[in-house]
Formats: structure tokens, C-alpha cells, sequence
């Protein structure tokens, strides 16, 4: 590779070339804020990212989000199947690139991709690493109960979100935030924090501290699956999994035997009615129905059923003539 950027003192240095890696929504949030920012650290030279995938109720293929930035802004896309080809690395390489900088592509990237960035690749990383390495930070902040997360950006290495940290900007969680809000907030910041560190980078201001191992912990993707609720549960876990997984996959569980989508709901404390029902029974059908819990209970106050609108739980339970005693997951 070659050699960082001048010294502190001297001048600094015109734009890098960079070729931009992202997928979603975040990414192209990201991307779009160093495309636009006024003298911009950067000039893109591509884009990379997921090939097209089903994306309506008909399967028509759809771009990525970032993709559809890319084409906004007339960028050159590579979308490859495969990122150890010698079709994708060649192509790659003839757009020579300074930098890589990924933002939630979504891939573990071999040693071949990251060589072709001659200073750098850099990554915008949405947890304050080592915390949350992996592919669903966002959700695993919230499932901990976290009062702050943030974005860090990173020097990219084969290992999996371990490279040296270059920058980190921190947020607080509200009560209220959910996968989508935070994810939102997030993209805004890691644009901030991007475009920081870049700055810095071409002023040669820019240090590398070492991650501390003892500290990582990890995230995996997150599947339908992850979303089904456990009613022996806490239910401070299952009210922040039901922040964790708006808007997908979705807190689910059943109904008499019909799928139950669970939008937003309190933890509370145990009443007395409920002390001795067991996980999952309805223990009030009042204003906010409630639900028993491994610990505590769960107002339910926003449901769907599916293929339904969203509704009051209120409403929802009426309409089902649901009593005390019903229990769900069942």
C-alpha cells in the first residue's frame, strides 16, 4: 500500500478516489452525504453492491438502495454475485481506488478486495466497537438495554469489525427508539463521522488505536425466527425486542393459533391478578391489555394480524372476543 497521507503542517492533500461498498438504506444515506458535501474529502469512482433482489409483492427485482443513489448520481455499479472473481477484481481495480469505503455491505471482504485500496480501506461500523461486531449491531444495542451506542469508523482487516479504530461517535438510546429510528439517527451520524475522519485523514491527522479483544462481543444476522416472543421471558427483554425488531423481522407470537404482530408495548409491574398465570396468559383485556410474563407483564398496545392493518391492542383483543386466561404463543 502506499504511504499515508502528508504530515501534519504541510497541505492537504486534493480529494481521494474512492470506490464506495454498501447495500441498504444506511449505506445509501451515507453515500448520498459524501456525494453532496461541500468540498467533498472524495471523488467517487464506483459503487459496489448486492446484485438486484426481489422486492414487491410480485418479485420484480429491484436495485439496492445504494444502487439507486449510484444511478441518481450517474456512478458507475458493479452488483457481483461473487467477490472473488476475476471479472469483479479486475474490475475493481481498474477504477484504482485510494480508498474502500464500505458502510453495511454485508460481506466479509477477502484480502484481494481490500489490497485495492492503495492507502486504505475504511469502514463505517454502527456500534462503538469492540461492542457489537457483526452484522446487527443496531439490534443487539437495543436487546441490551443500552443507554448509548454510535458509529465507528475503522480500518478494515480480514477479521471480522477487528481493525484499529480511527474515530467513534457516541448517541443516546431513548426509551422509545426503535431499529428503524436508531438506524435513521445512525446514518446521519456516521455521515458526520465519516466525512470527520476523512477530513482528518487528508491532513494526515489521522491516528489507529487497537481494539481491545476482551472487551468484543459479537452479533448475528438477525433471522424471522429471532422474532418469535418467548413469554417465559422478562418482559423489559421482550418490550426492547419488540423495539429491536421494528420494523423487521417483528415481535410475533400466535393467537389461537393465528399470527400475531406485536408493534410496540410496555413492560410493567407485576400486578397481584397475575402472580400466578402462567407465561403468556392475558391477564386483563382493559384499556391496554396485559399479558404475564417469566417476570413481570407486557401491556400490548399497538398489534396486527396478518395480512391486517395495525391496530390498538384494545381494539385488536375486543375484536377477537379474547377473555383472561387466553394464552398466547401457544
Amino acid at each position: 500500500m502506499a504511504g499515508p497521507p502528508p504530515p501534519p503542517g504541510s497541505e492537504i492533500r486534493p480529494p481521494f478516489r474512492a470506490v464506495f461498498m454498501g447495500t441498504p438504506q444506511l449505506a445509501a444515506h451515507i453515500l448520498e452525504q459524501l456525494l453532496i458535501a461541500p468540498d467533498g474529502p472524495v471523488r467517487v469512482a464506483g459503487v459496489v453492491t448486492r446484485p438486484d433482489q426481489p422486492r414487491s409483492r410480485g418479485l420484480k427485482l429491484g436495485a439496492s438502495e445504494v444502487a439507486v443513489v449510484a444511478e441518481k448520481y450517474a456512478i458507475p455499479v458493479l452488483k457481483p454475485a461473487r467477490i472473488k472473481t476475476a471479472e469483479f477484481l479486475g474490475g475493481l481495480n481498474e477504477l484504482e481506488p485510494e480508498l474502500l469505503i464500505i458502510a453495511a455491505y454485508g460481506r466479509i471482504l477477502p484480502k484481494q478486495v481490500l489490497d485495492a485500496a492503495s492507502i486504505m480501506p475504511i469502514n463505517v461500523h454502527a456500534s462503538l466497537l469492540p461492542r457489537f461486531r457483526g452484522a446487527a449491531p443496531i439490534e443487539g444495542a437495543i436487546l441490551a438495554g443500552d443507554d448509548e451506542t454510535g458509529v465507528t469508523i475503522m480500518r478494515v482487516t480480514e477479521r471480522m469489525d477487528a481493525g484499529p479504530i480511527l474515530l467513534q461517535r457516541r448517541i443516546p438510546i431513548a426509551p422509545t427508539d426503535t431499529q428503524g429510528s436508531l438506524k435513521t439517527r445512525l446514518a446521519d451520524l456516521g455521515a458526520r463521522a465519516l466525512l470527520e475522519a476523512l477530513a482528518l485523514l487528508r491532513r494526515g491527522q489521522l491516528s489507529e488505536t487497537l481494539q481491545d479483544e476482551n472487551l468484543a462481543t459479537y452479533t448475528s444476522p438477525i433471522t424471522k425466527q429471532d422474532g418469535v416472543v418467548d413469554w417465559n421471558d422478562d418482559a423489559r427483554r421482550i418490550e426492547r425486542m419488540v423495539r429491536a425488531y421494528d420494523p423487521w423481522p417483528v415481535a410475533r407470537t400466535t393467537l389461537s393459533a393465528d399470527e400475531m404482530l406485536i408493534w410496540r408495548a410496555q413492560a410493567l409491574e407485576e400486578p397481584v391478578e397475575a402472580a400466578t398465570a402462567a407465561p403468556g396468559s392475558i391477564v386483563s383485556v382493559g384499556r391496554e391489555p396485559l399479558v404475564k410474563c417469566g417476570v413481570g407483564t407486557l401491556a400490548l398496545l399497538e398489534v396486527q394480524a396478518a395480512g391486517r392493518r395495525r391496530m390498538a391492542a384494545a381494539d385488536f383483543i375486543r375484536g377477537r372476543r379474547t377473555t383472561i386466561g387466553t394464552r398466547l404463543g401457544i
